[in-house]
């Protein structure tokens, strides 16, 4: 079952940030009710910039936990969906179930998305904009119930092994279903390992991030949600873990699909900053030549 959620659980996929692991299913702290409403407003002006586009499907993403160390600036990905039947342009995304121990799909509107930040006070969202075509093949794939079901893995890890069945992520199940709706795959049992052999066909390229300490890849062992013995023994002795992350997808979408676009939205708590294409916005979320800027209530 596809569930849908106003706020979703939010769990980031990727490794943790510093030697403190990330919190999974503990309580999170609650935010504040200006902080809820800054969001909020972040919410509607990403929103009016998917109105305004003429696209039909994004992939968006935003930042979670703070992965800095490893120059990870986005963490969770999912498919902003015109035709969503949660709410027009809600986001279908797997989310781990912490009460069901087990990860889910779930249909959640931007608003919620975005409320899964670990850091409120400052954020980034990235929108990439799929023409017509190539959407609409992702669109019918990801709105298909049995497919997208068809698709998710029954275990869960943050920093899933891309080529292997064991486990996933939301930003693999993501890829999956790109292979699924690009590659025209018929359904079935093995749809998984068809949408894996067509990503390696394709040239798709997990990013490699750099563990950098022997004490912490070992600690990942006994952390639960993620798991490192889905991955090729070469990559645990070299400390470099192969791991589908949002500039993935994005990379390999721009690679796979012409006439792409893309949207960066950053927060500060006093500003919003809309950049169309162009290069990343910087750390400090300060508006430049061509950028649409708003102050914040």
């Amino acid at each position: 079952m596809i569930r849908r959620a106003a706020a979703a659980l939010a769990l980031a996929a990727a490794l943790p940030a510093q030697a403190g692991l990330p919190r999974l299913c503990d309580t999170r702290a609650g935010l504040g009710a200006a902080q809820q409403d800054r969001l909020l407003q972040v919410a509607g002006i990403a929103r009016r910039e998917l109105e305004a586009s003429g696209a039909r499907v994004a992939l968006i993403a935003r930042s979670g936990l703070d992965l800095a160390r490893f120059d990870i600036r986005y963490s969770h990905a999912g498919l902003a969906l015109a035709a969503n039947p949660n709410a027009p342009w809600s986001v279908r995304q797997l989310y781990f179930d912490c009460d069901a121990g087990r990860p889910q799909l779930y249909d959640q509107g931007i608003a919620g998305f975005l409320l899964g930040t670990d850091s409120p006070q400052r954020g980034y969202l990235s929108l990439l904009l799929l023409p017509r075509e190539a959407g609409a093949a992702l669109e019918a794939a990801a709105l298909d119930n049995p497919r997208a079901l068809r698709l998710l893995a029954a275990q869960y890890s943050a920093n899933a092994y891309p080529f292997s069945l064991r486990y996933q992520n939301c930003n693999q199940w993501v890829a999956e279903l790109m292979a699924s709706a690009w590659g025209a795959l018929p359904d079935g049992p093995d749809l998984r390992a068809r949408a894996q052999a067509w990503l390696r066909e394709a040239q798709y390229e997990p990013r490699r991030v750099e563990v950098g300490s022997r004490w912490l890849m070992f600690g990942l062992g006994f952390v639960p949600w993620i798991r490192v013995d889905d991955h090729p023994e070469e990559d645990r002795v070299a400390m470099a873990l192969r791991i589908s992350l949002p500039e993935s997808l994005e990379a390999f979408v721009r690679a796979q699909v012409a006439g792409t676009r893309r949207i960066e939205i950053c927060h500060d708590g006093a500003r919003v900053v809309v950049r169309h294409d162009g290069a990343p916005i910087g750390a400090g979320c300060a508006a430049e030549t061509g950028d649409a800027e708003t102050m914040l209530d």
